[in-house]
């Protein structure tokens, strides 16, 4: 009998770039062995340019919509992810996490080019959203079979 799924959460303030990159990251890496989700503190759209970097990597997160703390405080996770220094507070009561792990990203809509926000910056945390999953999904996997 298989182990159930590792239920992880990825939150940051708007839930519109790092916690969803986050999330496609987890989907594509760690297939049926995570549950993998995401939500923000005042969810927006997800922005464009996260859609375009993650799909220049090969995941395609198009159909991933920004969600509140609200949509998921009643679900269960094994881990939640901040990837915020300000959000800890935000926190409480959601997901009875067994543990909770902080990897602070810098959020690329801070940085803009001459033209708008600058799709380097977001080439730039995917990398390194994927290094930081690839990690979780080396250490945290359950037992079983590696896709």
């Amino acid at each position: 009998m298989s182990a159930p799924p590792l239920r992880v959460l990825f939150v940051c303030p708007d839930n519109s770039c790092r916690s969803q990159m986050a999330e496609g990251w987890l989907r594509h890496l760690g297939g049926a062995r995570f549950v993998a989700r995401s939500a923000g503190i005042a969810p927006r759209h997800l922005h464009p340019l996260a859609t375009r970097a993650m799909q220049e990597a090969g995941v395609d997160v198009g159909a991933q919509r920004g969600k509140g703390l609200d949509a998921v405080r009643r679900e269960r996770f094994d881990l939640v992810v901040t990837l915020c220094d300000t959000i800890a507070d935000e926190l409480a009561g959601v997901g009875g996490a067994a543990r909770v792990v902080h990897h602070p990203a810098d959020d690329p809509t801070w940085f803009e080019a001459a033209d708008g926000p600058d799709l380097d910056e977001f080439r730039r945390v995917r990398d390194a959203l994927r290094a930081m999953v690839t990690t979780l999904v080396a250490e945290s996997a359950p037992p079983g079979p590696r896709p």
